[in-house]
Protein backbone atom coordinates (compact mmCIF):
# COMPACT_ATOMS: atom_id res chain seq x y z
CA UNK A 1 0.00 0.00 0.00
CA UNK A 2 1.44 3.34 -0.81
CA UNK A 3 2.52 5.43 2.20
CA UNK A 4 -0.05 8.47 2.36
CA UNK A 5 1.73 12.15 1.98
CA UNK A 6 1.81 13.91 4.58
CA UNK A 7 1.31 17.76 3.83
CA UNK A 8 3.09 18.91 6.56
CA UNK A 9 6.14 17.20 5.23
CA UNK A 10 6.25 19.19 1.95
CA UNK A 11 7.62 22.37 0.38
CA UNK A 12 5.19 25.26 0.59
CA UNK A 13 7.02 28.13 0.66
CA UNK A 14 4.13 30.36 -1.20
CA UNK A 15 1.39 28.96 0.94
CA UNK A 16 3.05 30.27 3.93
CA UNK A 17 3.09 33.38 2.23
CA UNK A 18 -0.14 33.88 1.65
CA UNK A 19 -1.17 32.86 4.97
CA UNK A 20 1.12 35.09 6.40
CA UNK A 21 -0.83 37.41 4.89
CA UNK A 22 -4.04 36.10 5.16
CA UNK A 23 -4.46 33.69 8.80
CA UNK A 24 -7.65 32.92 8.49
CA UNK A 25 -7.43 31.89 4.25
CA UNK A 26 -8.12 27.76 6.13
CA UNK A 27 -6.21 26.06 2.76
CA UNK A 28 -5.48 22.96 5.42
CA UNK A 29 -9.53 22.21 5.85
CA UNK A 30 -10.06 21.50 2.31
CA UNK A 31 -12.38 18.48 1.48
CA UNK A 32 -11.93 18.35 -1.79
CA UNK A 33 -15.65 18.30 -1.44
CA UNK A 34 -15.76 20.28 -5.63
CA UNK A 35 -18.67 22.82 -4.22
CA UNK A 36 -16.27 25.71 -4.95
CA UNK A 37 -15.73 23.98 -8.76
CA UNK A 38 -19.52 23.53 -9.18
CA UNK A 39 -20.29 27.27 -8.90
CA UNK A 40 -17.35 28.89 -10.17
CA UNK A 41 -17.99 30.72 -13.76
CA UNK A 42 -13.69 30.07 -14.52
CA UNK A 43 -14.30 26.64 -13.66
CA UNK A 44 -12.08 24.45 -16.69
CA UNK A 45 -10.69 27.76 -18.19
CA UNK A 46 -6.66 26.34 -18.89
CA UNK A 47 -7.46 23.43 -17.20
CA UNK A 48 -7.95 24.98 -13.71
CA UNK A 49 -10.24 25.22 -11.38
CA UNK A 50 -10.29 26.09 -7.61
CA UNK A 51 -10.45 22.64 -6.03
CA UNK A 52 -7.68 22.06 -8.13
CA UNK A 53 -5.63 25.44 -7.24
CA UNK A 54 -6.09 24.41 -3.88
CA UNK A 55 -5.09 20.85 -4.02
CA UNK A 56 -1.74 22.26 -5.90
CA UNK A 57 -0.92 24.64 -3.54
CA UNK A 58 -1.21 22.16 -0.37
CA UNK A 59 1.10 19.57 -2.31
CA UNK A 60 3.54 22.57 -2.53
CA UNK A 61 3.37 23.00 -6.80
CA UNK A 62 4.53 26.50 -5.89
CA UNK A 63 5.99 27.04 -9.56
CA UNK A 64 2.88 25.68 -11.51
CA UNK A 65 0.63 27.55 -10.17
CA UNK A 66 2.06 30.55 -10.12
CA UNK A 67 2.70 29.91 -14.26
CA UNK A 68 -1.42 29.52 -14.94
CA UNK A 69 -3.36 32.38 -16.35
CA UNK A 70 -6.09 30.84 -14.68
CA UNK A 71 -5.04 33.72 -11.88
CA UNK A 72 -5.95 35.96 -14.39
CA UNK A 73 -9.87 34.95 -15.31
CA UNK A 74 -10.73 34.26 -11.73
CA UNK A 75 -13.19 37.38 -11.05
CA UNK A 76 -13.05 37.18 -7.51
CA UNK A 77 -16.22 36.86 -7.05
CA UNK A 78 -16.38 35.53 -3.98
CA UNK A 79 -18.78 32.03 -4.89
CA UNK A 80 -15.97 29.77 -3.83
CA UNK A 81 -16.12 30.66 -0.45
CA UNK A 82 -19.65 31.24 -0.13
CA UNK A 83 -20.60 27.97 -1.02
CA UNK A 84 -17.05 25.84 0.49
CA UNK A 85 -18.50 24.18 3.74
CA UNK A 86 -15.22 25.27 5.21
CA UNK A 87 -14.92 28.58 4.13
CA UNK A 88 -11.10 28.40 2.08
CA UNK A 89 -10.70 32.07 0.83
CA UNK A 90 -9.67 31.18 -2.46
CA UNK A 91 -10.02 34.86 -3.48
CA UNK A 92 -7.46 36.17 -1.22
CA UNK A 93 -5.23 33.26 -2.54
CA UNK A 94 -5.95 34.54 -6.34
CA UNK A 95 -4.94 37.92 -5.08
CA UNK A 96 -1.17 37.36 -3.75
CA UNK A 97 -0.88 34.87 -6.81
CA UNK A 98 -1.32 37.91 -9.33
CA UNK A 99 0.79 40.08 -6.87
CA UNK A 100 3.87 37.27 -6.71
CA UNK A 101 4.14 38.49 -10.77
CA UNK A 102 6.56 41.39 -11.26
CA UNK A 103 4.43 44.28 -12.12
CA UNK A 104 5.91 44.96 -15.49
CA UNK A 105 4.93 40.87 -16.27
CA UNK A 106 1.28 41.30 -15.90
CA UNK A 107 -1.26 41.46 -18.73
CA UNK A 108 -0.68 44.36 -20.66
CA UNK A 109 -4.21 45.16 -20.99
CA UNK A 110 -4.77 45.47 -17.22
CA UNK A 111 -1.82 47.12 -16.74
CA UNK A 112 -2.70 49.89 -19.31
CA UNK A 113 -6.05 50.56 -17.59
CA UNK A 114 -4.90 50.44 -14.16
CA UNK A 115 -2.01 53.13 -15.38
CA UNK A 116 -4.50 55.05 -17.25
CA UNK A 117 -6.71 54.94 -14.10
CA UNK A 118 -4.15 56.69 -12.20
CA UNK A 119 -3.00 58.90 -14.75
CA UNK A 120 -6.43 60.64 -15.46
CA UNK A 121 -9.56 59.15 -13.48
CA UNK A 122 -10.74 56.39 -15.94
CA UNK A 123 -9.40 52.71 -17.03
CA UNK A 124 -10.53 54.12 -20.65
CA UNK A 125 -7.99 57.45 -20.13
CA UNK A 126 -10.84 59.83 -20.67
CA UNK A 127 -10.22 63.15 -18.78
CA UNK A 128 -12.72 64.62 -16.32
CA UNK A 129 -13.39 67.61 -18.39
CA UNK A 130 -13.96 65.14 -21.76
CA UNK A 131 -16.19 63.30 -19.15
CA UNK A 132 -18.07 65.96 -17.74
CA UNK A 133 -19.17 67.73 -21.07
CA UNK A 134 -20.31 64.18 -22.58
CA UNK A 135 -22.60 63.71 -19.43
CA UNK A 136 -24.10 67.15 -19.52
CA UNK A 137 -24.89 67.02 -23.92
CA UNK A 138 -26.58 63.75 -23.48
CA UNK A 139 -28.67 64.85 -20.65
CA UNK A 140 -29.35 67.84 -22.90
CA UNK A 141 -30.15 65.27 -25.21
CA UNK A 142 -32.30 63.57 -23.62
CA UNK A 143 -34.29 66.34 -22.38
CA UNK A 144 -35.25 67.77 -25.91
CA UNK A 145 -35.94 64.11 -27.28
CA UNK A 146 -37.25 62.07 -24.70
CA UNK A 147 -40.90 62.50 -23.42
CA UNK A 148 -41.29 63.04 -20.00
CA UNK A 149 -37.98 64.08 -19.41
CA UNK A 150 -37.69 67.80 -20.22
CA UNK A 151 -36.66 68.31 -16.39
CA UNK A 152 -33.61 65.67 -16.09
CA UNK A 153 -31.44 66.69 -13.70
CA UNK A 154 -27.61 65.55 -13.84
CA UNK A 155 -24.95 66.98 -11.94
CA UNK A 156 -21.68 66.73 -12.13
CA UNK A 157 -19.65 67.57 -8.76
CA UNK A 158 -22.50 68.82 -7.13
CA UNK A 159 -21.89 69.68 -3.16
CA UNK A 160 -23.92 68.55 -0.71
CA UNK A 161 -26.28 65.69 -3.37
CA UNK A 162 -27.43 62.84 -0.94
CA UNK A 163 -25.87 60.39 -3.30
CA UNK A 164 -22.05 60.23 -5.17
CA UNK A 165 -22.50 57.55 -7.95
CA UNK A 166 -19.71 56.38 -9.79
CA UNK A 167 -19.49 55.09 -13.70
CA UNK A 168 -17.85 52.55 -15.94
CA UNK A 169 -15.77 54.53 -17.88
CA UNK A 170 -16.35 52.74 -21.27
CA UNK A 171 -20.20 54.06 -21.96
CA UNK A 172 -19.09 57.69 -21.59
CA UNK A 173 -15.89 56.68 -24.10
CA UNK A 174 -17.52 54.51 -26.26
CA UNK A 175 -21.47 54.07 -25.99
CA UNK A 176 -22.59 57.36 -24.24
CA UNK A 177 -26.44 57.00 -24.49
CA UNK A 178 -26.13 54.28 -22.65
CA UNK A 179 -26.12 56.41 -19.33
CA UNK A 180 -29.51 57.37 -19.72
CA UNK A 181 -31.28 54.39 -18.86
CA UNK A 182 -29.94 54.76 -15.06
CA UNK A 183 -30.51 58.36 -15.30
CA UNK A 184 -34.16 57.94 -16.07
CA UNK A 185 -34.71 55.59 -12.87
CA UNK A 186 -33.13 57.92 -10.71
CA UNK A 187 -35.10 60.81 -12.05
CA UNK A 188 -38.18 58.64 -11.65
CA UNK A 189 -37.70 57.64 -8.11
CA UNK A 190 -36.96 61.44 -7.11
CA UNK A 191 -32.70 60.42 -6.48
CA UNK A 192 -30.66 63.10 -5.14
CA UNK A 193 -27.54 62.40 -6.58
CA UNK A 194 -24.21 63.95 -8.45
CA UNK A 195 -21.38 62.47 -10.24
CA UNK A 196 -17.95 63.26 -9.36
CA UNK A 197 -14.86 64.70 -11.34
CA UNK A 198 -11.92 63.03 -9.51
CA UNK A 199 -11.73 59.37 -9.81
CA UNK A 200 -15.34 58.94 -11.77
CA UNK A 201 -14.81 55.60 -12.98
CA UNK A 202 -16.23 52.51 -10.94
CA UNK A 203 -13.97 49.98 -12.65
CA UNK A 204 -10.88 49.47 -10.48
CA UNK A 205 -8.36 47.49 -12.50
CA UNK A 206 -5.42 48.24 -10.60
CA UNK A 207 -7.59 46.15 -7.65
CA UNK A 208 -7.71 43.44 -9.84
CA UNK A 209 -3.79 43.64 -11.36
CA UNK A 210 -2.96 43.16 -7.56
CA UNK A 211 -1.22 46.59 -7.71
CA UNK A 212 -2.14 47.26 -4.27
CA UNK A 213 -0.34 51.10 -4.56
CA UNK A 214 -2.47 52.20 -7.33
CA UNK A 215 -5.53 50.60 -5.84
CA UNK A 216 -4.99 52.75 -2.63
CA UNK A 217 -4.17 55.76 -4.50
CA UNK A 218 -7.63 55.69 -6.71
CA UNK A 219 -9.51 54.71 -3.74
CA UNK A 220 -7.91 57.79 -1.47
CA UNK A 221 -8.69 60.45 -4.43
CA UNK A 222 -11.66 59.47 -4.93
CA UNK A 223 -12.35 59.39 -0.75
CA UNK A 224 -11.08 62.71 -0.89
CA UNK A 225 -12.95 64.61 -3.02
CA UNK A 226 -16.55 63.11 -1.62
CA UNK A 227 -15.73 63.61 1.69
CA UNK A 228 -14.00 66.80 1.49
CA UNK A 229 -15.32 68.67 -1.98
CA UNK A 230 -18.97 67.27 -2.79
CA UNK A 231 -19.74 67.03 1.21
CA UNK A 232 -22.09 63.52 0.80
CA UNK A 233 -23.03 60.82 2.95
CA UNK A 234 -23.43 57.82 0.20
CA UNK A 235 -21.56 56.19 -2.35
CA UNK A 236 -23.36 53.88 -4.47
CA UNK A 237 -20.50 52.03 -6.64
CA UNK A 238 -22.29 50.99 -10.16
CA UNK A 239 -20.17 48.42 -10.72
Amino acid sequence: MAEAIRIDTLDIEFKGEVLDKVPDANFDLCLTCGTCTGGCPASEQFDMDPRKLIRMLNLGMDDEIRKTNWKWVCSMCGRCVLGCPMKINVPALVFNLRASIPREKRPKGILGSCDQHIRTGSAMGAQKDDFEFTVLDVAEEIREDHEGFEDLYVTVDREGAAMVLNQNSREPVTEPEEMGPLWKILHMVGADWTYPSVMWAGENYCMFMADNEGWKYIIEEFVHHVDNNLKSPMVVNTE
